[in-house]
């Protein structure tokens, strides 16, 4: 549900109710969907997902 500011309460939430969103994050590399996933609080619109999810593809994925 998106408040009053245009932000969407989660990741979930903007998932849920943004298609755009929904298809760009199908998009991502599976690390990239766990890493956002796992801080599903902190995205609350589209243009916070791509910016994290520039931020995640840019960093180096750690090692197993």
């Amino acid at each position: 549900m998106k408040s009053e500011t245009g932000a969407y309460l989660c990741l979930t939430d903007l998932l849920d109710q943004d298609l755009s969103a929904y298809e760009y994050f199908q998009t991502l590399p599976p690390e990239v969907q766990s890493r956002l996933r796992r801080s599903d609080g902190n995205v609350t619109s589209f243009q916070e997902l791509q910016a994290q999810a520039a931020a995640l593809r840019a960093m180096p994925t750690p090692e197993p």
